[in-house]
């Protein structure tokens, strides 16, 4: 029988991902902080710019960890040392130079921690690769503050080690982290935009791609453990996907997307739980297993090409973006609730 086990690898990506959300919630705290204690403009309006990017990015974030289906806690050591940098943020010990270096240091730490998660996606499957795709957006905006940071530090360490002003020529570095910022390309949620998260669509979309890159490689390994590995995580992401969108998408659209095509998507869906639980209790050797995995591929693939063409225009028709992306915050909840029901039945 088919289990729903995640193997170690996944398990450790997961715990990389709660440790950057820890990370990037210190983030924001530390920039909220500057803004109210940093009286300078220029300084104070980079913070401001900043702090809106972080905001932003937390969303981004979330969207990976509840994509990518696997959800741990922090380290102990990060909540550590997020426990103590917290206080010394909030202290007199640390002057406000320095406080901008710890924080630049963090900078570094979540840019480098999310090119490992990016680097060991790679190593462990597709479908980790497609789900953590967003966080290079984060990893490019992170390191484009960098650069602005160590222009911020510039004028700070003058200004404190000799009570003048900087050179102005020292702002060059934060323009040009600011404009190489503004050319982000292929961001899910770019800096020229107002929107403050992905829209349903996009949140589906995510979900679909990932799903499509599951039924690829189930069908192209020869490897029963890893058969099992991807059916697993395919049987998780399918069972919530459905009972989310039961809960928090169909009800939205049935009135301007009509009774009889919201049924038919309900209806879909119980077709695929079933064909879901019958693989289940297939061995993923048998000559069997991927003959049902096919058939399934197939109903999920009509009823996903159903949801993007006519659903997709439906919302779009008829709901505002803040409508469309609250839609998407609904539904990210109640996909991580169903998560944690899920992981908490297994124990």
């Amino acid at each position: 029988m088919v289990t729903t086990l995640d193997d170690t690898k996944r398990m450790m990506i997961g715990t990389k991902l709660a440790d950057i959300k820890a990370l990037q919630e210190l983030v924001i705290a530390n920039e909220q902080r500057f803004i109210s204690e940093i009286n300078d403009q220029d300084i104070r309006h980079r913070f401001q710019e900043m702090l809106k990017d972080d905001q932003k990015n937390m969303g981004v974030l979330e969207t990976v960890i509840v994509q990518y289906g696997i959800k741990s806690e922090p380290k102990q050591t990060i909540r550590q040392f997020v426990d103590k940098l917290q206080e010394l943020m909030g202290g007199s010990e640390l002057s406000i130079f320095e406080k901008v270096f710890q924080h630049e240091l963090l900078k570094h730490q979540l840019v480098m921690s999310g090119v490992v998660v990016h680097k060991a996606a790679q190593k462990v499957g597709a479908d980790v690769e497609l789900a953590i795709t967003p966080l290079n957006t984060v990893n490019f905006e992170n390191r484009a503050h960098q650069e602005q940071l160590k222009g911020v530090l510039e004028v700070l360490g003058v200004r404190e080690l000799t009570g003048q002003e900087a050179d102005q020529g020292l702002w060059a570095r934060v323009q040009d982290a600011v404009a190489a910022l503004s050319g982000v390309a292929g961001s899910v949620i770019t800096q020229n935009s107002d929107k403050s998260d992905l829209n349903i669509q996009d949140v589906i979309r995510l979900d679909h791609n990932k799903t499509n890159t599951l039924f690829t490689e189930i069908l192209g390994s020869n490897d029963p453990q890893k058969i099992q590995e991807y059916f697993g995580q395919l049987y998780k992401d399918l069972s919530v996907h459905a009972e989310a969108e039961e809960q928090v998408v169909y009800p939205a659209v049935r009135p301007f997307y009509g009774q009889n095509d919201t049924q038919e998507l309900y209806d879909e869906q119980a077709e695929m739980k079933r064909k879901l639980e019958e693989i289940k209790a297939l061995s993923p050797a048998s000559s069997e297993f991927k003959d049902k995995v096919r058939q399934l591929m197939e109903a999920v693939g009509d009823h996903i090409r159903q949801e993007e063409s006519t659903m997709f225009a439906a919302i779009r028709n008829n709901l505002s973006s803040d409508q469309s992306e609250q839609l998407a915050t609904q539904f990210k909840a109640a996909k991580s609730q169903l998560q944690d029901q899920m992981s908490a039945s297994k124990k």
